[in-house]
């Protein structure tokens, strides 16, 4: 102990560290800051974690479109990597769940009011942060998967009015996804957002330390800006503690529990599989965004299609305008969340949501059906050999695999069962040709007699060939 003691002193009085840290550690908070409190720390914890994780798998991960694939398999069958990549994996999990609970914590005790304004804004801004590191993450595993869902992002961001196609073009970095598109998303996972997230959190714990934390609210004890900081001054000499050890055993405690869990995780379930090596003419790839961005994705699959585009465009706007003015419309008055019942129940609507979004995600109706077998004879009522191949190509295609026919197939499209009835057949086959918003375009991969059949198969159980004794297949595309 005496070795270390005058180690300690001999570094101390060269770098003059305990004059950094002391204030830091002795800084007085207020005695019931229990449990509750423990959310900011714990997502530190798992920065923390991304980043040390993040270095070693950096260390072997290949950046290039030829080789990023190879070296994630190569990282996985060791266990070593396979152990990393999972921590990596739920660590990005962690830092977005406990970034949400601190925001809901900090909302409900009402501590964005006055004077930690700036507090709450810095939070936002470490909140979109996170969100934008997991998903430049996701296409750093560079499967079908991946790339797939990149896509989707890029698409929708290319709805948005004047900009859009230069925002899809940004994201993707060119006209198409590739190389270029793998080392933007590795620069900006790598340097550019971390390096976001430390100044970030800078200014947020020194936001922390300038204004103090929050005492616990108390229902009948208003915040006046004109009185408020006396009286909190006043508040911690009368009820206040050291930050260490009397508060930050609790942090420590939390988010040791925190890290183990992450590994327990990364050991016992792994990291994500690894699908198919990206192919952009597979029009069967699944892409399934990670967890925390399912119930997004649920959200737009379910919604109808006349206002998804309105949903994609505004409701991001409407989302980023209310985080950023809460502290401005309601900087002072009641900080209890039992005199303002209102916080508690756009809380618990707000759980609620995403919670049903991430099960009907989770449950995936909206996502393609590759489970699906093969028409049967009984549903296809074949009058002619095309009929029957159109048949065969509904499914080896993937069209059942998003649209139902006959109660049979996926719901993520529209149902298909009597198509002929709503569209010609220069419609039909104009739609399989050129792709409609969420559905790929199948002009490059079909030939002109599969798209006859297809076309014919469709026709088949229209009810206006049905009255006439038409036959589907007599027509030809012109």
């Amino acid at each position: 102990m005496n070795a270390i003691k005058r180690a300690w002193n001999w570094i101390d009085d060269r770098s003059g560290l305990s004059g950094l840290l002391g204030p830091v550690l002795t800084h007085p908070v207020p005695r019931g800051a229990g449990w509750a409190y423990v959310f900011g720390s714990a997502t530190l914890a798992a920065f923390i974690v991304q980043v040390v994780t993040g270095i070693a798998l950096a260390t072997a991960y290949v950046s290039s479109a030829g080789e990023a694939y190879a070296s994630l398999l190569f990282i996985t069958n060791n266990p070593l990597g396979y152990l990393l990549r999972g921590m990596h994996f739920y660590g990005a999990g962690a830092m977005i769940l406990m970034v949400g609970l601190h925001m809901i914590q900090v909302y409900l005790y009402g501590a964005f009011k006055y004077p930690r304004e700036m507090n709450w804004l810095t939070g936002v801004v470490l909140l979109g942060v996170t969100v934008a590191m997991g998903f430049t993450g996701q296409l750093l595993r560079w499967d079908d998967i991946a790339v797939w869902s990149v896509f989707v992002a890029a698409s929708q961001a290319s709805r948005v009015p004047v900009v859009g196609e230069q925002v899809a073009r940004f994201i993707i970095a060119g006209d198409s996804i590739g190389g270029a598109t793998l080392s933007r998303f590795f620069a900006f996972h790598v340097f550019f957002i971390p390096a976001l997230v430390f100044a970030g959190i800078g200014a947020h714990l020194w936001l922390v330390l300038h204004n103090g934390i929050s005492e616990p609210p108390e229902a009948g004890r208003p915040v006046d800006p004109k009185t408020y900081r006396a009286w909190y001054h006043e508040y911690l000499k009368r009820d206040g503690v050291p930050f260490w050890p009397d508060a930050a055993w609790r942090d420590i405690v939390f988010g040791v529990g925190m890290i183990v869990a992450i590994m327990l995780l990364a050991w016992f379930w792994g990291p994500p599989e690894l699908g198919a090596p990206p192919d952009p003419s597979n029009v069967e790839a699944y892409p399934r965004p990670d967890w925390y961005f399912l119930w997004f994705f649920a959200a737009l699959a379910l919604l109808p299609t006349e206002i998804e585009d309105y949903v994609i465009l505004i409701a991001p706007v409407v989302i980023g305008i209310l985080l950023i003015g809460l502290p401005f419309i309601s900087n002072k008055g009641e900080r209890s969340y039992r005199r303002r019942p209102w916080a508690v129940g756009i809380v618990i609507i707000v759980v609620i949501m995403v919670g049903t979004l991430w099960r009907a995600g989770a449950n995936a109706p909206w996502s393609p059906a590759f489970s699906q077998q093969p028409l049967p004879a009984s549903v296809v009522q074949a009058s002619n050999e095309q009929v029957t191949r159109g048949a065969a190509l509904f499914h080896s295609e993937g069209c059942q695999f998003c649209h139902a026919y006959a109660g049979q197939g996926g719901q993520r499209g529209p149902s298909l069962t009597n198509v002929g009835d709503r569209l010609s057949r220069d419609q039909i086959a104009t739609s399989i040709l050129n792709g409609r918003r969420n559905m790929p375009a199948y002009g490059n991969t079909l030939t002109p007699d599969q798209l006859e059949a297809l076309v014919a198969f469709l026709q088949s159980r229209s009810q206006q060939n049905a009255d006439t004794g038409a036959d589907p297949a007599s027509a030809s595309i012109p």
